[in-house]
């Protein structure tokens, strides 16, 4: 869930739906992940726990980001290409920051895009000089 969910879920704002969120986080309720536009809020482990669904913590979670670059490069190496939706539906993360993700792995050398983006591009491994 994000803060626009939230700003729509209690009839208010996307500032309102933020000023919500960060307060379960401070009260332990809930945990995020990411930064800006790409931040994204989750159950914390003791809530998942209590309810009796420990290993649902992990899979609402998450990836961590060396285990999505992993992933990114495996679906390269299985399908030739992946495109920022693609990326963002493997990694279950945000169209946004599959982009961010993906800009980082070019930064890296690891993947390059091609073509022109948004609708365009997609990225192949990094051809090695």
């Amino acid at each position: 869930m994000d803060s626009e969910i939230i700003g729509k879920l209690i009839q208010k704002g996307t500032t309102e739906g933020h000023a919500v969120l960060e307060h379960l986080v401070e009260r332990g309720l809930l945990q995020s992940k990411g930064e800006k536009r790409g931040r994204v809020y989750h159950l914390a482990a003791p809530i998942y726990a209590k309810l009796g669904l420990p290993r649902e913590y992990v899979r609402s979670r998450g990836f961590e980001p060396i285990q999505q670059e992993q992933m990114i490069l495996q679906y390269i190496d299985a399908h030739a290409k992946i495109t920022r939706a693609e990326a963002s539906s493997l990694c279950m993360i945000t169209v946004y920051q599959a982009s961010k993700k993906l800009k980082k792995m070019c930064d890296k050398g690891l993947i390059q895009m091609v073509g022109k983006p948004p609708k365009g591009a997609y990225y192949i491994r990094a051809i090695k000089k």
